[in-house]
């Protein structure tokens, strides 16, 4: 009994320390289990969030600065990249990093992770930022707008 005991410790380990065979190894451990290791893996490998505006990089980091100011997130840093600009604020014990990426003259990414210590991402406040942002960009189109060069401006207008 206590060979097999050890045969099937060893094989439940080789499964999950396995790529590919999550699923397995979640089965085997139970639905219960399941659930909340399958949760767990979702919540720290998919907690980066990203929307691609429509808007110029300089236009998108006033409304995002706007955004964050509005949610009394502290901004630490906000600084140019060779691809953007990177933000970085605090909110309660949280981290957030703001990555805007220029795609084009008119078109930027944005990259939102929140962290909350060394491994716990949130995901949802992530979104927030993204899904507020996007409401300041509705509500304050001219703030975007005033960063785009004279051409650009224009050619939005008509």
């Amino acid at each position: 009994m206590k060979r097999s005991q050890s045969v099937l410790l060893l094989l439940l380990l080789t499964m999950a320390g396995s790529p590919g065979c999550a699923a397995l190894a979640l089965t085997v451990f139970g639905t219960g289990a399941g659930i909340s290791a399958s949760t767990s893996s979702n919540y720290l490998l998919d907690s980066i969030v990203y929307k691609t505006f429509i808007v110029p990089e300089q236009g998108l980091r006033k409304v995002t600065l706007v955004t964050l100011k509005r949610m009394a997130i502290k901004v630490k840093e906000n600084q140019a990249t060779e691809a953007g600009t990177k933000i970085v604020g605090v909110a309660g014990d949280r981290t957030i990093e703001v990555e805007l990426d220029r795609l084009t003259a008119r078109t930027t990414r944005m990259r939102v992770t929140v962290k909350r210590g060394w491994f716990f991402r949130d995901r949802a406040t992530a979104t927030e930022i993204i899904v507020q942002t996007e409401r300041t960009l509705d509500d304050q189109p001219t703030l975007a707008r005033a960063a785009m060069p004279t051409t650009t401006a224009r050619a939005a207008q008509k």
